[in-house]
């Protein structure tokens, strides 16, 4: 054994340095601790120095699904160029913010980011119309959710090294995802997921704002009325920056309000919970939210997105095509299940046709979707014969 070699074994059976021993140091009380996880489907041998969420973070990031979120539109498609950002850029920035947040809270870092990097992994083509498509479709058949596509996701379709399906990650974080399936069930949430949800809605009210900017749907005299721009004017030079920097000075500052002050209001809210463990602050009901104040200019922010932005009619137009390509090819590929891939054929005699179609539908690429539409049924109408 060389001597590089015997420093590193060392090293890597130090105690002190030991993911156990990190979270020790690190973590407040009232922080969920990788040991106490209720473990995973699968056990699994305990790792020398990652631990499991972090295991998790791996897992998801090297995932066939995640991978496939760069080719997902989040609000605006490809049509309209190549500056906005997709379900993969999103998604990375909700878990930077995310991380922030933690750190500061004293919060598992690893598992907010597994989290976060979890939280969108389900989303269809083109987005939350989409997804309307598949629902409409399948409402009878159990419904189409992107949220609850995600467990599904990670807990049968994606499909690593092992002899089951699935990414077998711990019960912690698939909590978190099954809690984004059901928001009103009244259970106050662990901290860390509570966190994600939080950076979640902070990264796209003011991303989605900087992309409309950007693609000419808003302009600055529309939004002088707003309470966060508003703020944002207060502490920083808008009114002096050339038009470029003036839209990423005002989405940084945005984020940077509404960050500082969730912080400030949920240290408040913490600062009596030292003495509490990641359970008793759930069955106590404490709630890591903004100041009444911020919440109410935030929820007018959303309100002028959903209808200047969400609602205008470029991208009304754009999602009324991209929903009827999805309705069109569900259509016909339950008609004519022999045109799935090979395994889907399979998952259909197990899962049904209808679910199975839109599970093939959920998890395509923007762009794979139109291939497919293009092939199947512009293309497709030229040699009906062949559909037999």
């Amino acid at each position: 054994m060389s001597k590089h070699t015997r420093s590193l074994t060392s090293r890597n059976s130090d105690p002190s340095l030991s993911w156990q021993s990190r979270e020790r140091l690190l973590l407040a009380p009232f922080a969920m601790f990788s040991a106490h996880s209720a473990g995973r489907e699968h056990s699994e041998t305990q790792h020398n120095y990652r631990g499991p969420f972090q295991r998790d973070r791996d897992r998801i990031l090297h995932s066939s699904a995640f991978r496939r979120l760069s080719g997902k539109m989040q609000v605006f498609t490809g049509d309209m160029g190549d500056y906005h950002r997709t379900r993969l850029t999103h998604t990375n920035e909700v878990a930077s913010l995310a991380r922030t947040i933690g750190r500061t809270l004293r919060l598992n870092e690893d598992l907010i980011e597994a989290m976060a990097l979890l939280h969108d992994i389900g989303h269809p083509p083109f987005g939350h119309c989409g997804e309307d498509a598949l629902q409409a479709c399948v409402k009878d058949f159990g419904g189409f959710s992107h949220n609850a596509f995600a467990i599904e996701l990670a807990t049968r379709i994606e499909q690593r090294y092992t002899s089951y399906s699935g990414l077998n990650l711990t019960r912690e974080v698939l909590s978190g995802q099954q809690f984004r399936s059901r928001k009103d069930s009244g259970i106050v949430q662990m901290l860390e997921i509570q966190v994600v949800d939080s950076a979640d809605s902070i990264a796209y009210d003011a991303h989605d704002l900087d992309d409309a900017l950007k693609l000419g749907l808003l302009n600055w005299q529309q939004l002088a009325g707003l309470g966060l721009v508003q703020r944002a004017r207060q502490l920083a030079p808008l009114d002096q920056s050339s038009s470029s920097n003036r839209r990423q000075m005002l989405v940084h500052t945005l984020i940077d309000i509404q960050m500082d002050n969730f912080l400030q209001y949920s240290m408040a809210l913490l600062s009596e919970a030292n003495q509490l463990d990641s359970k008793a602050v759930q069955e106590v009901g404490i709630q890591l939210q903004m100041s009444p104040e911020m919440q109410s200019d935030k929820e007018e922010l959303e309100a002028f997105l959903f209808e200047r932005v969400y609602r205008h009619p470029n991208l009304v137009e754009v999602r009324l095509r991209a929903a009827t390509r999805v309705s069109q090819l569900y259509l016909l590929l339950k008609s004519y299940p022999q045109r799935l891939p090979e395994r889907f054929q399979k998952w259909a005699s197990e899962w049904g046709v209808e679910h199975t179609v839109a599970v093939y539908l959920a998890g395509m690429t923007d762009r794979f979707c139109d291939d497919q539409y293009t092939a199947l049924i512009e293309l497709g109408r030229e040699s009906a014969q062949d559909w037999s």
